[in-house]
């Protein structure tokens, strides 16, 4: 089936009843056939049947054979971490989410496991760093919130050659538009609070994987530490997945539209989108992908001005994530970044100018009218505050 159709066909239905849209099995507990023996499900920690389902769903939407879905994107890249033992190292992007930042750098120190960010756009790079101790290369790649680009194909082959894993976060793309497994990643991690559920109304994680044993070690993580999704949220995500196809199309072509019109504006001074020839990297990702992805970022040179951009939209929210179906504005460094240790805010934090949005499913001149009138009333209050009346 093509990846449109996958989205709403889940299979061979098992419900009894032949309910079209899956039930809920929102149960804690299952009756057992005997005293000594179990039946295919005992806990909902883990396992049930509406999880189960949107695991399979994750895996055939990904291209891949085994899929966990977890409680929130962080603990499924906690899941991941935990795989490793003590003295053994991480090579991470330099363009990550605050929050992985944070786990990496302020959480795993403690359980002596080492952290080296390096620049994942270049291979050679991260080969200079590799060493005997390496277990996992980290990447995000369209990345959060530059959209850099790394090349997946060839970090699966410097981390094979290490006997290392590759893990790619694929949540700014979604499977439907990029799929890491294919290009030789071990590990394809999403925040499925993103643009899997697509409604702002679900926090959810999902590890996929083609390897059994790998998966049956993630699997038993997400048992030992409870850190599975729940039946409820399992079934939202799996309605949410209905919708991506759609929603993804109508999210890129409108995105594309949005970026056409900040490269017109004088107060921009650098837009952040992959579709952009002159973007680097751009070779590659059209190479590994399907699509740009709805995330654009951009930068004005005036942290203020930026920030008056930012109150002034009015179809934007002004909320941290993306992916769903209503757009959102953001300063990653106040807000999604906010969280990198300030040890390394020099290295890894956005700066304090750049924006982030999310397009959503509006209509696009409807999305643009509104940044225009955004820039044209965060440019007046410039003007006025040029005179004197600052913040007027």
């Amino acid at each position: 089936m093509k990846p449109a159709t996958q989205c709403v066909r889940f299979g061979v239905s098992t419900d009894p009843w032949g309910a079209v849209s899956p039930p809920i099995y929102q149960t804690a507990t299952f009756r057992q056939p005997g005293a000594t023996e179990f039946g295919d499900y005992d806990y909902t920690r883990t396992a049930n049947p509406t999880r189960s389902l949107l695991e399979q769903q994750l895996a055939n939407l990904e291209g891949g054979r085994y899929a966990s879905a977890f409680a929130s994107g962080m603990a499924a890249i906690t899941a991941i971490t935990r795989l490793l033992n003590t003295r053994d190292e991480i090579i991470a992007g330099d363009d990550l989410y605050g929050g992985t930042v944070r786990l990496l750098e302020q959480i795993l120190e403690r359980q002596s496991i080492s952290v080296q960010f390096a620049d994942t756009t270049d291979p050679a790079a991260v080969s200079k760093l590799v060493t005997d101790r390496t277990k996992l290369v980290l990447v995000e790649t369209p990345s959060n919130p530059f959209l850099r680009i790394s090349d997946i194909r060839q970090l699966a082959r410097i981390a094979g050659d290490a006997g290392a894993l590759l893990a790619v976060d694929n949540s700014m793309l979604s499977p439907l538009l990029q799929q890491p497994l294919a290009l030789g990643a071990d590990i394809v991690i999403h925040s499925a609070t993103k643009f899997l559920g697509g409604h702002s109304d679900v926090t959810a994680g999902a590890v996929i994987t083609n390897d059994k044993a790998l998966h049956e070690r993630i699997a038993f993580l997400q048992n030992a530490e409870g850190a599975g999704l729940s039946p409820f949220e399992s079934w939202l995500l799996l309605r949410g997945l209905k919708t991506l196809a759609l929603r993804v199309e109508r999210q890129n072509s409108s995105a594309a539209e949005v970026v056409k019109f900040l490269e017109t504006l004088p107060q921009v001074k650098k837009v952040f989108y992959p579709g952009l020839e002159n973007q680097p990297g751009h070779e590659i990702h059209r190479n590994q992908s399907e699509g740009d992805g709805s995330v654009i970022s951009f930068t004005t040179g005036d942290e203020e001005f930026s920030g008056r951009v930012v109150e002034a939209a009015k179809l934007f929210d002004i909320a941290v994530s993306f992916g769903s179906v209503a757009s959102t504005i953001s300063l990653p460094c106040r807000m999604s970044h906010a969280s990198i240790p300030a040890a390394l805010k020099d290295r890894l934090a956005p700066p304090p100018d750049l924006v982030r949005i999310s397009v959503g499913i509006e209509d696009a001149g409807d999305l643009i009218a509104d940044l225009e009138q955004a820039f044209v009333s965060a440019s007046t209050r410039v003007s006025v505050a040029a005179l004197g009346n600052k913040w007027c």
